[in-house]
């Protein structure tokens, strides 16, 4: 995707410049751009309208029914975008720089999570293995690619003095280094749009989230309303948590926002098989196994894995039972620690972060 109206310096998304950037990407499969939705810059975009739709999306609509101006597959776009937006949150990325990699993601991809691209490039940042972003299955673990993204740019000396363009290419090393400066203003007005969706987000003067008054409770209660398929604002993976237990949090968060398949392998979530899809029981198979731990399969044996622990000690890294009984238990969840648990919940629904205070505790395993 790298060069997609490369050489296009304009300050204003125009309904001709975004419908013929759409065209030009229909070769990545992206269909045409709905210029209807546009009147001059994006800048004069309803945000609030933005905010309205995307958390409309979010909350269930059929993609069908949801309109953002400058995303012609919003369905698809938008959760790749919170991903994006959530993981700068999380590392306490300043809002600048979220725009930053939402403005790389939307040239290189669409904001699609591509399998393919320019020789070896892959994903949402269209990274390359064999440039040192990790494996082809990490870069198209959109919270992966992002970390990577937002690791190089807090590594550029004075970033936050560039433009958008500049920064962004800092990071991607593109061979068309003007080509980013077209999505700023869609880019800007996402950013603002998908961050009023977290709970208590709000901007403190320095572009960095305003946490006062957030302090997350034990149950998970602090962290308010979390969309599925996102992370909270403000959580971090603990740092004091086993090294297994991190990887297999990590891996997990990686599986965000993919839909449950009964009986699924969780070995390609993110792929177009259903059957690669995560269950509960195979989510917490394939993030052990990714910190080089074996679990069994189902619920009904991970009940038995590791040692029995009070709810009362929770710690990050351990499984928590419910439904059923406590001998059989059919549901199980990650412990990620702050009062938050990761499932994949049951049909219809994708893998999420839910607080600990929805949860009714059967029995809790301590597999490390």
């Amino acid at each position: 995707m790298k060069g997609i109206a490369a050489g296009i310096g304009v300050l204003c998304l125009s309904p001709l410049l975004l419908t013929g950037a759409a065209l030009m990407a229909a070769s990545a499969g992206e269909a045409a751009q709905d210029s209807a939705q546009f009147t001059g810059c994006t800048s004069t975009v309803d945000t609030d309208r933005i905010t309205e739709q995307v958390t409309k999306l979010l909350d269930g609509a059929d993609g069908d029914t949801v309109r953002i101006p400058g995303l012609d597959l919003p369905a698809e776009q938008v959760p790749n975008a919170r991903k994006i937006v959530a993981t700068g949150i999380g590392l306490k990325v300043p809002d600048r720089g979220q725009i930053v990699a939402l403005a790389a993601a939307i040239q290189e991809s669409r904001l699609r999570n591509l399998a393919s691209g320019d020789r070896d490039s892959l994903g949402l940042f269209q990274q390359r293995p064999s440039k040192g972003w990790g494996t082809a299955r990490q870069i198209r673990d959109p919270i992966h690619a992002s970390e990577k993204f937002y690791q190089r740019l807090l590594k550029v000396d004075g970033w936050q003095q560039l433009t958008v363009t500049q920064a962004a290419q800092a990071v991607q090393q593109s061979g068309h280094p003007d080509a980013y400066a077209q999505w700023e203003e869609l880019a800007t007005a996402l950013q603002k749009a998908i961050a009023r969706t977290f709970p208590t987000t709000g901007n403190n003067g320095t572009g960095e989230a305003d946490v006062a008054g957030c302090e997350p409770g034990e149950d998970g209660s602090g962290y308010g309303r979390i969309p599925e398929g996102t992370v909270p604002k403000g959580y971090a993976i603990p740092k004091d948590a086993p090294a297994e237990a991190r990887e297999a949090i990590r891996w997990a968060m990686g599986r965000l926002g993919t839909l449950y398949q009964w009986g699924g392998t969780c070995t390609d979530a993110h792929g177009p098989d259903p059957m690669g899809r995560c269950d509960c029981s195979s989510l917490m198979q394939q993030a052990y196994k990714h910190a080089g731990v074996t679990l069994t399969r189902t619920t009904y044996t991970q009940v038995n894995e590791g040692k029995a622990v009070p709810a009362k000690t929770l710690e990050p890294g351990d499984l928590i039972f419910s439904r059923g009984s406590a001998s059989r238990p059919e549901h199980v969840g990650l412990y990620m620690g702050e009062g938050l648990v990761i499932e994949a919940p049951r049909t219809g629904k994708p893998v999420r972060i839910t607080p600990l205070k929805d949860w009714t505790v059967l029995t809790v395993r301590r597999v490390l």
